[in-house]
């Protein structure tokens, strides 16, 4: 059996196609993933792996290019016709055939092209109604070419197809004689002399030559996470291709090794996107990458050269400030562009808000082991509960290990994670001697920590009308339940074994609170299914905790989103049972700083305002989001566990999960990269709506793909807050949340509002007539008191007014990036970037300049341009049309909607007597009460989205100013950045884009 691993290995090197498929449909066995509707099928397959053609520099672009390949090319007409393209010998043009057209015309001269665009994003692909709807996003480009501009669309069999001829064609527009390819470029210049100083270092004789072992072992250590049997593989076959006798590696072999295993070609892909021309980024190009990609607005050169300095590994790289292909990896796998924003890493939050505001990291009996009812105890459980940062634990307290009280380790491990206060709800299993021992250590083991009125002047009892904060309580334990009888000096008597709680204190007993309200999971789901509204409402002043139902033997745990959702504090989960439920846990609240305590959503903590657990659409004043993911690839993947028999070669899939709101939540899959090893590519891109971003979890899983069932592979759970835009990677852990070392996802998010970005809008005439004809306008609901219909009356123009300089503006910049043919995700720097490229002149990019008018950046056009940049031109003058109205008409509508707010809220404390004077009673009573609520939601929403809509303005118009600056599209004599009459507000966006480098 120790043989088949190496049978495996030598039949996949010879590309023996034996292949047969057996299909049947099978349930998922992998417990943390549900099953798409539907369900899929699965195959087996005995052939090997698919060979691939592997990316390492321009000179192979080139070569497979040259080799030809089937492309679609699509019409305008709807019609999609495949053809074989090809490219010359000599570099000048591009062929394809059958054509109906002669040889000769049969071809584009290479010269004539002007850029090449990714994605469907020219008028052909966007207009072109369903025909063009099924062809895949990430496998078409468009060749933009002549004069006029005109478009040669194309989609390849494969988004690596299409990156393939996107690369190549790129750098023959930055190198029109393809004079410099492949190793003769900087950037492989750069890594070829690096390759050579590593190689130096461990030839100690000088000799040009080291052993297989030590070049095995300086490969592992310069590309960690890469398989050492991958490596030594290599060289056998390098070995053999060359006949030698010998085991010793060369420089050039050790090169050529690395360059081959070492070579990511996303990241090849994306740093030839980026860099042009060099296969290298200075400074500037760094700069341009974090600011329109990584959300990172406030870059400074300094920053960019600094990240140069800590990622490239040549020693001329970091000298010239120029990083190369394998410091961009570096930099691309480093927690600089993990998925999990860098601020939520420390307590980022207002800690000075009630308890009640606050979701509470709850942990349920993590001392037991196994089942409910016999599991053995182990304080270890209890330990890494509050190590993981729990802060609400229940304890039945057992003896602990020859006679330690439990309390002890409580205390020794409270407050080493998180200085906030912990509550603790006893439930004594102990022996009378231990019973004893505890109330008697209570005060004692806990000594000043422990809450009472007297040490700490907090009101948590009596009249007290809210809850202190975590701020308030720091380092102090809270005992939640039934007083303790009070101890009697001297007095030794008897302690029962009948009692069934033992609670301390009672802070948050014997007052208006009462203490946190504890249903079972089953009563706690009724209840947020049938009274969403009330369970909300009740939740912003009281503690609300959900435990298990108390009938389950086992130690499984509930879904925590459905109690969540519901306004619940503390749902308590089963710490030491892995699961897609824990995940779901450690994501909410990883945010935060891990301290335990995360915010609930603004309209559960506001104290009037509407909100509905069950909800099937937007939220009343709460912006939707439309969430993009683009799966690229996936790194270092290990075996599943317990998967020895199926040898090295797994067929990984990505499944991805967004829970939330019921509209909300969603679950999409890449396809299954078939015998692709640990580092399959994906390049698939999905959608989700999000009307709830506050409430939302975005959940990866990794899963391999088995004719028996699915084995989970790794996973990652984060909050939708703490998503960071651009290219990131995403580390992997295992089924216990430990990490898997260096395996990791590579995605791109962006994140925009619902109506500001996701699918390009197909344009038609009607569709122009009735732009606002057919838009929704929010409305306010009519409450049966009249004194307040009145009130809320006056509100209907200023909120129409309103959205209609937020929409107007966000559809005049998406017209603008169609028309520069760019997706409407893309920032409007990289849009001026096009521009720019289209005003080129031999003299430089000066076939416009920018001028400022009222204080805003205008273009103007300098000399003759063709038409088809006029009316960019004349999109871009829309689009600061619509912008300055924005800017000028927010805070004169803004305040019109927020003083109908303030007359309405004058109206709370009466609203039942007024309820009564217009004879509502009973279900018409809690309709109004429910429509006064959501009228007040409504006008607050819309204020912060009006507020909001023009900060972003001011961002989006000095930015644009900036990048013309940048591109050279302003004279001397013109004004510049600092002579804009507004003032950059620094507002973090959608998108999270307001980082510093």
């Amino acid at each position: 059996m120790a043989n088949i691993p190496r049978l495996r290995d030598v039949l996949l090197t010879t590309q023996l196609h034996l292949s047969a498929c057996l299909t049947l449909c099978v349930f998922t066995q992998d417990p943390s993933v549900h099953k798409v509707a539907g369900g899929r099928k699965k195959t087996v397959s005995f052939s090997s792996i698919p060979s691939e053609k592997k990316v390492s520099s321009a000179a192979d672009c080139l070569a497979f290019m040259q080799g030809g390949c089937e492309l679609k090319k699509v019409r305008p007409n709807s019609r999609v016709y495949s053809r074989f393209y090809t490219l010359d010998q000599d570099l000048s043009c591009l062929r394809w055939e059958p054509s109906k057209k002669d040889g000769e015309r049969a071809r584009l001269d290479m010269a004539t092209i002007r850029e090449v665009r990714t994605g469907k994003s020219t008028e052909t692909f966007l207009h072109n109604g369903p025909a063009a709807e099924h062809l895949a996003e990430e496998a078409a480009f468009s060749i933009i070419h002549g004069d006029d501009y005109q478009s040669l669309d194309l989609v390849a069999l494969s988004p690596d197809v299409a990156n393939i001829w996107v690369t190549g064609l790129r750098y023959l527009v930055s190198h029109p004689s393809g004079s410099i390819i492949g190793e003769g470029s900087l950037g492989s210049k750069m890594r070829r002399d690096w390759l050579a100083a590593e190689f130096a270092e461990v030839d100690e004789d000088g000799y040009g030559v080291v052993s297989e072992d030590t070049a095995v072992a300086t490969i592992c250590k310069l590309y960690p996470g890469i398989k050492e049997a991958k490596v030594r593989l290599r060289f056998k076959e390098i070995q053999r291709s060359k006949e030698k006798l010998t085991s010793h590696v060369t420089r050039k072999e050790f090169q050529e090794a690395f360059c081959e295993l070492c070579t990511r070609p996303d990241v090849y892909f994306l740093l030839v996107q980026l860099s042009k021309d060099r296969e290298c980024l200075d400074a500037q190009d760094l700069r341009l990458f974090l600011e329109t990609e990584q959300g990172l607005s406030l870059a400074t050169a300094e920053g960019c050269l600094e990240l140069v300095r800590r990622f490239e590994p040549s020693g001329p790289g970091k000298e010239r400030g120029l990083l190369a292909l394998d410091g961009f990896s570096r930099y691309l796998q480093s927690p600089e562009c993990q998925l999990f924003d860098v601020e939520h890493q420390a307590v980022c939050q207002d800690m000075s808000l009630p308890l009640s505001h606050y979701y509470i990291s709850t942990s349920y009996r993590s001392y037991l082991l196994d089942d409910q009812v016999h599991g053995r105890a182990d304080l270890g459980g209890l330990t890494r509960a509050l190590q993981a940062g729990c802060r609400c634990l229940e304890l039945g307290v057992t003896d602990g290990p020859e006679g330690e009280p439990l309390l002890g380790v409580v205390n020794k491990y409270a407050f080493l994670t998180s200085p906030y206060p912990l509550l603790l709800y006893l439930c004594q299993r102990c022996s009378p001697s231990q019973q004893r021992t505890l109330a008697q250590h209570l005060r004692k083991v806990f000594s000043t920590r422990l809450y009472t009125p007297e040490a700490l002047p907090v009101s948590l009892g009596g009249r007290a009308t809210t809850l202190p904060s975590p701020e308030q309580l720091k380092g102090r334990v809270l005992l939640v339940g039934k007083k303790l009888p009070p101890e009697e000096e001297g007095s030794e008597g008897e302690v029962s074994e009948e009692d069934e709680e033992i609670g301390g204190g009672g802070p948050l007993a014997g007052q208006q609170h009462s203490p946190p309200s504890t249903p079972s999971t089953p009563e706690a789901g009724r209840l947020a299914s049938e009274s969403p509204e009330e369970l909300v409402s009740f939740t912003k002043r009281t503690l609300s905790r959900v435990r298990p139902s108390s009938v389950r033997l086992d130690s499984s745990n509930p879904n925590p989103q459905g109690y969540w959702k519901g306004g619940v504090q503390l749902v308590a989960l089963n710490q030491q049972t892995p699961g897609a439920m824990l995940d779901l846990h450690r994501g909410r609240f990883t945010q935060n700083g891990g301290c335990g305590f995360v915010l609930r959503p603004g309209v559960m903590r506001d104290e009037v305002s509407y909100f509905s657990a069950v909800t099937q659409g937007c939220v009343p004043g709460v912006p939707p989001q439309t969430l993009r993911v683009k799966v690229i690839s996936a790194h270092s993947l290990p075996k599943p566990q317990g998967a020895g028999a199926k040898g090295e070669v797994i067929d990984p899939y990505v499944v991805l999960e967004l829970h939330g709101v019921p509209a909300d939540c969603a679950e999409q899959r890449t396809r299954t990269a078939a015998q692709n090893q640990d580092d399959p590519l994906f390049d698939e891109t999905f959608e989700f709506q999000v009307n709830m971003p506050e409430l939302a979890l975005l959940r990866f899983v990794v899963l391999d793909d088995d004719y028996i069932g699915d084995d989970f592979i790794g996973q990652y759970s984060v909050a939708f807050e703490c998503l960071q835009p651009g290219y990131r990677n995403v580390p992997l852990l295992g089924l216990v949340g430990d990490p898997l070392p260096h395996a990791s996802l590579f995605i791109h998010v962006a994140v925009t509002n619902r109506r500001g970005g996701g699918k390009a809008q197909r344009r038609g005439l009607s569709v122009r007539r009735g732009v606002r004809r057919g838009r929704e306008y929010v409305t306010l609901r009519n409450t049966g008191i009249k004194a307040l219909d009145d009130t809320f009356r006056p509100a209907s123009a200023p909120l129409k007014e309103a959205t209609d300089l937020r929409e107007d503006a966000q559809r005049a910049s998406m017209t603008f990036k169609e028309h520069c043919g760019l997706p409407p995700v893309a920032k409007l720097k990289q849009c001026i970037q096009s521009l720019a490229t289209r005003l080129q002149t031999p003299e430089g990019p000066r076939g416009a300049s920018m001028t400022l008018k009222d204080g805003y950046p205008h273009l103007e056009a300098l000399g003759s341009i063709t038409d088809t940049t006029r009316k960019l031109l004349s999109h871009y003058d829309m689009m600061i049309s619509a912008q300055k109205q924005l800017i000028e008409k927010a805070d004169a509508v803004q305040e019109r909607i927020a003083q109908v707010q303030r007359e309405g809220m004058e109206f709370h404390e009466e609203l039942p007597r007024l309820g009564e004077k217009e004879g509502l009673k009973g279900r018409k009573h809690s309709k109004a009460l429910e429509s006064f609520t959501w009228n007040i939601t409504v006008l607050k929403g819309q204020c912060d989205l009006l507020h909001g809509a023009k900060a972003d303005s001011l961002d989006a118009l000095r930015q644009l100013a900036l990048a013309c600056e940048a591109c050279g599209l302003t004279s001397t004599t013109s004004c510049g950045p600092s002579d804009l009459l507004y003032t950059p507000h620094g507002r973090r966006g959608s998108t999270h884009g307001n980082g510093r480098i």
